[in-house]
This record gives C-alpha cells, sequence and structure tokens, in this order.
C-alpha cells in the first residue's frame, strides 16, 4: 500500500530512506465504500487524502441544488478540500467515492510536523500545488476557448482510463456540457 505514495514521491522529490520512513509512518491508511461520502460540507478538515485504489469525486452544490464538480481522483492523485484543509475551516465540497476506494490519510499536525522532521516534503507539496493551480488555471481557460471534443480529450488525457470508471453524466458535469452533447461527441471519436 506504501509503495504508490513512495512511488509519487520519489517521482517529485528525492527524499532520504529516514525522510520516507517518517512520512509513511505518520499516514493512516482508510477504505471507504462505493457511494459512501469521505467529506460532507461544514466538516472542518482534518485529513488529505491519497488515493491508492479506486475513485472518487469531488463537488460543490450552489444555492440552487446544482452540482459542480470539481475533481475525480483516482489512483496516485491527492484529494480533499485543500482551501478547508489548509485554512483550517469548514468544507464547502462533498467527496464521494464513485469505487470502493483504498486511501492514505495525513492530518493537518502531523503534515505540520513533517515538515519539520523531514523539510523536504515542504517542496514535495509546493510542487503538487503548483501543479493543481496550473492545471486549474488551464481548465478555466479550456472551458472558455475550446469546443466539447477539445475539452473531452484534455479530460481523457488528464484522467487515463477514467472515461470507462465514471458515468458519462458526471464527466459531461465536470466539463460543464450536456450528457447529450458529450455522448454525440464520444460516439463521433469513436466512428
Amino acid at each position: 500500500m506504501y509503495q504508490s505514495i513512495t512511488n509519487h514521491i520519489n517521482n517529485h522529490i528525492t527524499p532520504t530512506t529516514i525522510d520516507l520512513q517518517l512520512f509513511n509512518a505518520i499516514l493512516t491508511e482508510t477504505s471507504i465504500p462505493k457511494g459512501q461520502f469521505l467529506l460532507l460540507p461544514g466538516a472542518i478538515v482534518k485529513h488529505e487524502y491519497f488515493v491508492i485504489k479506486g475513485c472518487l469525486k469531488a463537488y460543490y452544490m450552489d444555492d440552487k441544488g446544482n452540482r459542480h464538480i470539481i475533481q475525480f481522483a483516482i489512483e496516485n492523485w491527492w484529494v480533499g478540500d485543500f482551501d478547508a484543509f489548509y485554512n483550517q475551516t469548514p468544507s464547502i465540497l462533498h467527496i464521494e467515492a464513485i469505487e470502493d476506494s483504498k486511501l492514505l490519510s495525513i492530518s493537518y499536525d502531523n503534515l505540520q510536523k513533517i515538515y519539520d522532521e523531514a523539510p523536504i516534503f515542504e517542496r514535495y507539496f509546493r510542487i503538487l500545488t503548483t501543479k493543481a493551480f496550473i492545471a486549474q488555471r488551464k481548465r478555466i481557460l479550456s472551458t472558455l476557448e475550446k469546443n466539447t471534443q477539445e475539452r473531452y480529450l484534455e479530460f481523457c488525457s488528464s484522467y487515463p482510463n477514467i472515461e470507462d470508471r465514471v458515468p458519462n453524466y458526471d464527466i459531461a458535469n465536470y466539463l460543464g456540457v450536456s450528457p447529450e452533447n458529450l455522448s454525440r461527441v464520444r460516439r463521433q471519436l469513436k466512428g
């Protein structure tokens, strides 16, 4: 279970064996069944989660009851309400398991502790935060500039093989298009 997170870390930084041992020692294993919620709005966010196996979606519900999917999390992705986690404020997101999922969690307090004990992990999380910011900006620009097919192809590139794991209507929601429009595009690409 820890090999996945170790590989992920080694793809971004070069920690010592002791740094990795310290980091892995503060992680907690968590399982969540399909259809269950990892996080609900109003909860104080105490953990971030690394997906070992499974698929989750993070979404926001607006005042009119419309759901807006902001992230899917598959193997080797981090998921959480990062704003609420880092600011220690109540969550505004729902995080729901699309599949039975196995996760590793890190608490806010343990993250602060590891920054002191193994400072290289500040670099690791800074790299991840920077990449997430860039990806979010690209997604916003894609929504403004690109058609459904272009956005769908970008989505498939960002989330390889996820189109078979996530319902069409959730992908359409994430892309900001109707499910019918997305189905039409998917048929064109297969045809």
